[in-house]
């Protein structure tokens, strides 16, 4: 059962209404290809068609409900002509906000599976390295791995793990936990091991290379993380802290030289602090989302 976000419909019903808009889905589609793979890397149960066609119809209740609502809210604020205009535009760009947070909800899910594997791949391979130094099989190291508190990454070995078990090829396995996960670096790891496996190499010093290799990625992401700090730190100043000031500042000052209608200067306010908050919670999302995933906790 998927919960979308920004929605107030109940998921049982999305779904069962959703197979009426499939053949939109299938023409919106075209503008979002990318959505089939999020939607695998996300490891979500549903049709991608099916998850566009739940998208559509939760956006079109909350069209209507927020033209509704707004119209209620403001109705006395602005002339009886401007404000059901005024109510369609605000609820048009909510819900388009809303519909494109939907469409990247599989793959911000993805994204966490990346940062949860990531995080741990680095401490994860370095146990693997002692423990075959130690003379333990590669297959039994993976196996501590995916028994082991290495959160998504122990996940993923888990998967291998149980299709060896089911009879599945060793190679087979790790071939396809790889090709279903979306992190890059996973993927290069499980291709270095394969391949260490088919030339018939040392296994350890296949990973002892790789722990090398991440190690200096580390290093980069570290220093590209830097220098992107400072740019969106001077944006935040700009848009959160004085934009807002010198906007308050030009409202109070033309008030008193226009007769501005004390409904629509308490509106203005409002709408400027909405905007603001919601400004700040996006910016904490972004220096979230570009601290280097190879990064531990």
């Amino acid at each position: 059962m998927i919960r979308l976000p920004f929605s107030f419909l109940p998921p049982p019903f999305l779904e069962k209404t959703s197979h009426n808009f499939m053949g939109i889905s299938k023409k919106v589609m075209t503008l979002v290809p990318s959505l089939k793979n999020d939607i695998r890397h996300a490891e979500l149960k549903i049709d991608p068609y099916q998850y566009l066609g739940m998208c559509l119809l939760s956006n079109l209740f909350l069209f209507v409900f927020l033209i509704l609502v707004v119209s209620a809210l403001i109705y006395k604020a602005l002339p009886e002509e401007n404000f059901i205009l005024f109510s369609i535009i605000a609820a048009f760009f909510t819900t388009l906000f809303a519909f494109i947070q939907q469409i990247l909800y599989p793959k911000l899910i993805a994204s966490r599976r990346v940062r949860g594997v990531e995080k741990h791949l680095m401490s994860a391979l370095q146990n693997m390295t002692v423990q075959m130094n130690s003379g333990v099989p590669l297959f039994d190291s993976i196996s501590t791995i995916a028994n082991s508190n290495y959160g998504e990454l122990s996940i993923e070995f888990k998967k291998a793990v149980r299709m060896i078990n089911s009879g599945e090829d060793f190679e087979t396995a790790l071939e396809k936990v790889a090709e279903n996960n979306p992190s890059l670096y996973f993927r290069r790891v499980i291709w270095q091991i394969l391949n260490g496996l088919k030339a018939g190499g040392d296994i350890t010093r296949v990973i002892e290379g790789i722990i090398k290799s991440i190690s200096e990625e580390q290093i980069l992401q570290i220093q590209k993380y830097g220098s992107t700090l400072n740019p969106i730190a001077m944006f935040y100043m700009l848009v959160a802290v004085i934009m807002p000031s010198l906007g308050i500042t030009f409202i109070i000052v033309l008030s008193s030289f226009i007769a501005i209608p004390e409904s629509l200067t308490k509106l203005i306010f409002i709408i400027l602090f909405v905007v603001v908050f919601f400004f700040q919670i996006m910016f904490l999302g972004v220096i979230k989302s570009k601290r280097p995933n190879l990064l531990t906790d």
